[in-house]
């Protein structure tokens, strides 16, 4: 998996750095994170606990910064 190319600053780079950090350290973002991958591992999704828990922290990380957006 490589990694995406974006053209932007340095300045907004760090501004998404430090926006997703403080979204991934929230007490909300670690519940939804948590309640999704038991909904995941249950369902199926996902070979092995470890892409449960990826799917889950990925879904979880889109979900909040889909929220900031709107």
């Amino acid at each position: 998996m490589g990694f995406p190319k974006y053209d932007l600053s340095e300045d907004e780079m760090k501004k998404w750095i430090d926006q997703i950090a403080v979204i991934c350290l929230s007490d909300d973002f670690q519940r939804l994170k948590d309640e999704l991958e038991v909904l995941y591992r249950a369902s199926g999704i996902g070979d092995s606990a470890e892409e449960a828990r990826m799917c889950a922290f990925s879904d979880a990380l889109y979900a909040f910064l889909a929220e900031k957006e709107a």
